[in-house]
C-alpha cells in the first residue's frame, strides 16, 4: 500500500447486494474502484450492526487492492486483532470508540497493518493534532456514522482544509465518507481530500450483471474531483 495523493475511489459495500458481495467486490473493482470500503458497524456505537471478523475474512479473497475496514464499534480495542488477522489493510478507529486513541493506533499498528483515526462531524479536528504521527489515515465523516445514503454535511469542507494544512507534508491520506457524489466530490477534493468513499453514489442503479453503471458512476465521481484537485 504506496502513498500518493491521486484520488482514490473507495465503494463502500454498505450498499452492495448482500447476497452476492464476492462479485460485487469483483464488479467495483473491473470498473475502476481503487480501494473497497468495509463499514462496519456494531448496534451500540452506531445505529445500524453489519460485518464481524467472519464475514470480512470471506470478502478478502475478492478484494484485489487495499481493502479499508471502518470500525465504527466500542470498545474498539479488543477487536483490532480479528479485524486484521481477517485481512484489513487498513483499520480505522473513531475517536470516541475507546478512552485513548493514542493508544489504540498503537495497538492498529501493532498488528503491521495501516491505522487510520475517524472524525465524527461534531468531532474537533484538534482531538487528532498529536496522535498524527501515528496515523496513516484521517477519515473526515461527512454524515453522522450508522447508515448509507445521508445528505452532505457541508460544515465537514472547512474541517478537510485545515486538517490539510495541520497535516502539511507527512504521508497521511485524507479520506471523506458521507454523501460523495459528483456534486460533492469537487469541494472535498479541492479542500485536501483524496480518498472518496462512496456507497449509493457507486452503486445506484448497476449490478454485478449491469457493472458499466457503476464504472460509469465511479468515473463521474473521478473526474469531478480530479477537475477540482488541479
Amino acid at each position: 500500500m504506496s502513498f500518493d495523493r491521486r484520488i482514490k475511489i473507495a465503494p463502500s459495500i454498505l450498499s452492495a447486494d448482500f447476497a452476492d458481495f464476492g462479485r460485487e467486490i469483483a464488479a467495483v473493482q473491473n470498473q475502476g474502484a481503487d480501494w473497497v470500503h468495509v463499514d462496519v458497524m456494531d448496534g451500540h456505537f452506531v445505529p445500524n450492526l453489519t460485518f464481524g471478523p467472519p464475514a470480512v475474512k470471506a470478502f478478502r479473497p475478492h478484494v484485489t487492492g487495499v481493502m479499508d475496514v471502518h470500525l465504527m464499534i466500542a470498545p474498539v480495542d479488543p477487536y483490532i486483532e480479528a479485524y486484521a488477522e481477517a485481512g484489513a489493510d487498513l483499520i480505522t478507529a473513531h475517536v470516541e470508540a475507546g478512552p485513548h486513541i493514542h493508544r489504540t493506533l498503537q495497538a492498529i499498528r501493532a498488528t503491521g497493518k495501516k491505522a487510520g483515526v475517524a472524525l465524527n462531524p461534531g468531532t474537533p479536528l484538534e482531538a487528532v493534532e498529536y496522535v498524527l504521527d501515528l496515523a496513516d489515515l484521517v477519515l473526515v465523516m461527512s454524515v453522522n456514522p450508522g447508515f448509507g445514503g445521508q445528505k452532505f454535511i457541508h460544515s465537514q469542507i472547512d474541517k478537510i482544509a485545515r486538517l490539510r494544512g495541520m497535516i502539511g507534508d507527512r504521508p497521511i491520506h485524507i479520506e471523506v465518507d458521507g454523501g460523495v457524489d459528483p456534486q460533492t466530490a469537487p469541494l472535498v477534493a479541492k479542500a485536501g481530500a483524496d480518498v472518496l468513499v462512496a456507497g449509493s453514489a457507486v452503486f445506484k442503479g448497476g449490478s454485478v450483471d449491469q457493472a458499466d453503471i457503476y464504472g460509469r458512476n465511479i468515473r463521474a465521481i473521478r473526474d469531478a474531483a480530479e477537475a477540482a484537485q488541479g
